[in-house]
């Protein structure tokens, strides 16, 4: 299984079957994910990146030609350079790097020139110091905006479910919500973006499957009526950790998202990692986003956290559509007893800070957590938990249609 995961980037299925279990992904390499690689890597011994010195990338298949404008008083060394390169683009599919080097010359290593001497009784030699001066800046290529993305030709909607830390029900949240969304009529699929911690799998029963392919596209799994893709169901096992630097782990999300035939979707809900890192930052530039859930704890510690979440949507202009309270309160299988374990209030103030709606609030108890680990979540099972979750799904929809079309389609696009 360790060797699979070594060369889960570099197998090719087999081009004379049409349709076939899906046992590698292969990574196409593309400028995008070049521009990723190179934004993420720094010359040695330096702040600068090695994207700013960039001033030519030439793309021909797997063969990457890059000219290099290295920064002055670099003394490093070139192979060094190329070897560093060469093993970070390799992930992405790139097999051979050829660099074109120009080294600047330091100003000072050049003798510099003395000022002419003023003869006797002659005025001095001024400088006219309002003659401009000729500078370069190495231009970092732009990202481009949400509002810039073209929509996913079959996919109307594309809903984030995020937090900014883990443990509070992030993807339990996901999974049901993603079913309530479905219960309304709606055509709903699910992408786990969780790449190092994919539970989606075994919360819907769909752990130890794995895809098709059907013409270099991944055919979704069904799960409960939800089209769904994990990574998790690409490792063939629950023990296999995912040990990826960062460039690898967000093109193997664009994989997941761009090189996967969906089906016409009304949603398409992207269950994230918690934090605010590479990923986040990926799918905020290269995937069209109608909005974000935020789920989060009423305890003091979860809301500072969701606030790194709802900051980072707002600095790359993806509209939070709301506040989801998980564990609000706990009522004793026994006596009754209600008790807020967690506080109490703290999607209420989190909402009201952003001015964004409070969706819903969702109970601690055990039925959901049991549910979930079987595979069968509470909007399936029809547990008490089950119309809070509806009526959530219910307040997502209202927001999103406020929205309207928050993404031109590209009609030129097949997948």
């Amino acid at each position: 299984m360790l060797d699979k995961i070594k060369n889960l980037f570099a197998q090719t299925p087999d081009s004379g079957t049409s349709t076939q279990k899906a046992e590698a992904i292969v990574v196409e390499p593309n400028e995008a994910l070049i521009q990723d690689v190179l934004v993420a890597t720094l010359f040695d011994g330096s702040t600068q990146t090695i994207a700013s010195a960039v001033t030519k990338v030439e793309l021909n298949e797997r063969i990457l030609n890059l000219n290099i404008k290295l920064p002055i008083g670099f003394k490093g060394d070139p192979q060094a350079l190329h070897d560093k390169l060469a093993n970070a683009l390799e992930p992405i599919g790139i097999q051979e790097v050829n660099l074109h080097l120009v080294q600047q010359k330091i100003s000072g290593d050049a003798k510099p020139a003395q000022p002419p001497v003023a003869p006797e009784n002659k005025l001095p030699v001024v400088t006219d110091a309002s003659a401009p001066v000729q500078t370069s800046t190495p231009s970092r290529p732009v990202p481009p905006k949400q509002t810039e993305l073209k929509a996913h030709p079959r996919i109307r909607h594309i809903i984030v479910v995020a937090s900014g830390k883990g443990g509070v029900g992030k993807s339990t949240t996901a999974v049901n919500l993603a079913l309530a969304l479905l219960k309304t009529g709606a055509k709903v699929g699910m992408l786990d973006a969780d790449i190092y911690g994919p539970s989606i799998p075994t919360m819907l029963g769909i752990a130890g499957k794995t895809p098709l392919i059907e013409n270099d596209q991944f055919v979704p799994l069904s799960a409960h009526g939800l089209a769904v893709l994990s990574i998790g169901n690409l490792t063939g096992d629950d023990n296999t950790p995912i040990v990826w630097r960062g460039p690898k782990a967000t093109g193997a999300l664009m994989q997941l998202f761009g090189q996967t035939n969906w089906p016409e979707l009304d949603y398409l809900v992207i269950d994230m990692p918690p934090g605010t890192g590479d990923i986040q930052l990926t799918l905020a530039q290269r995937i069209p986003v109608s909005g974000a859930v935020i789920v989060t704890t009423p305890q003091h510690i979860a809301l500072l956290d969701a606030q790194k979440g709802i900051e980072l949507f707002n600095k790359v202009n993806i509209p939070v559509l709301g506040v989801i309270e998980n564990m609000a309160l706990h009522v004793c299988s026994e006596c009754g007893h209600i008790d807020e374990i967690f506080g109490a209030g703290g999607g209420e103030k989190l909402g009201a800070q952003y001015h964004v709606p409070l969706l819903g609030k969702l109970p601690l108890t055990s039925s959901i957590r049991i549910n979930a680990d079987t595979g069968n979540p509470s909007v399936v099972a029809g547990d008490d938990a089950a119309p809070l979750y509806q009526q959530i799904a219910l307040n997502v929809i209202k927001e999103v249609e406020k929205l309207g079309e928050v993404h031109a389609r590209d009609e030129k696009r097949i997948f």
